[in-house]
């Protein structure tokens, strides 16, 4: 991925000199959003590049993972992220025990100011780094003072009277309220899967075909009846999902499966990015398959009205 830096052994002399915003980036959420545009304002200002540096795995799976959290994007996603908001390099450091270890005053000098020769950081209010998370706000600014960067400390965001964060996001993902995923993040949160060959039940006894995916994501929506736009290579089409159990049919595994509208193409294999726009209803057992089916048009009608007044995410 260009603009993907894997490691410090990969930063180059082309990479030197950018504002830095340094973090886990979770989501890349409202508040992290506005993290970015300050890190571009002064880029640009500077007329230099900007750049994030983030850390694989998570910190705290390393630190303690027995508390570490399900994450709303993996490495690839978080980084593609990032650059599409506008960082132009994005520094993937292997976060190890060893790595851990490091004091903050090493993380300064040895990566920020020898290896990136930052010219400014940028960071959220809670921000907090180095062995013992002994590298502050305060701290970071007495160290730009010593070397020569600036430091700007972002308040944290506030949406809906609470503060943006990722843990708010994953609680309101678990109680399946989507659309207000969606205000948090300011975009439709999105899993990606590949397509599977499934029992065949949607085609067969619905008379609606699904596309049944897997997915690596760690974080999904509570199970549920989806109202969903489904990118397929560089087009995205509105479609129903459905996650969950299948109750309905006694013994049938859990799955994840999503039906695109005024769409009759094999996906078998193909590789799928689905996007909740808004929660329908939850999982419910039906009498029989003819109740399903008859539930499933109101389904479909009622995607269709919820996808028609939700502006499509480029």
């Amino acid at each position: 991925m260009k603009g993907l830096i894997r490691g410090i052994e990969g930063i180059r002399d082309a990479h030197c000199g950018a504002v830095v915003t340094v973090g886990n980036f979770d989501g890349v959420h409202y508040g992290h959003q506005r993290i970015i545009e300050t890190v571009k304002k002064l880029a640009t200002e500077k007329g230099v590049k900007s750049m994030a540096v983030t850390f694989d795995p998570h910190p705290i799976k390393v630190i303690a993972p027995d508390r570490a959290p399900k994450l709303l994007t993996d490495t690839e996603e978080k980084a593609r992220l990032l650059m599409r908001y506008g960082i132009d390099h994005v520094l993937v450091i292997d976060f190890t025990r060893e790595f851990a270890g490091m004091p903050p005053e090493g993380f300064v000098h040895d990566i920020l100011v020898n290896r990136l020769c930052t010219k400014a950081v940028v960071v959220g209010s809670g921000y907090s780094f180095g062995k013992a998370r002994r590298g502050t706000t305060d701290f970071l600014r007495r160290q730009g003072r010593k070397y020569g960067f600036g430091v700007q400390v972002i308040r944290n965001a506030m949406l809906l009277k609470k503060v943006v964060s990722s843990t708010r996001i994953r609680v309101v993902l678990a109680n399946g309220n989507v659309s207000k995923a969606a205000v948090l993040l300011e975009r439709p949160y999105m899993i990606r899967g590949t397509v599977v060959t499934g029992a065949g039940r949607g085609a067969r006894i619905l008379k609606t075909p699904t596309a049944n995916f897997l997915t690596k994501a760690e974080v999904i929506p509570k199970d549920g009846v989806y109202a969903v736009r489904v990118n397929l290579g560089s087009k995205l089409f509105d479609g129903v999902a459905n996650l969950g159990d299948n109750p309905t049919f006694r013994g049938a595994d859990r799955s994840y499966e999503v039906h695109l509208l005024d769409f009759s193409e094999n996906l078998v294999g193909d590789e799928i990015e689905v996007r909740f726009i808004e929660r329908l209803r939850g999982e419910v057992k039906f009498p029989s398959p003819e109740a399903l089916m008859d539930q499933i048009s109101i389904d479909i009608a009622d995607a269709r009205e919820a996808l028609a007044k939700t502006p499509a995410w480029k």
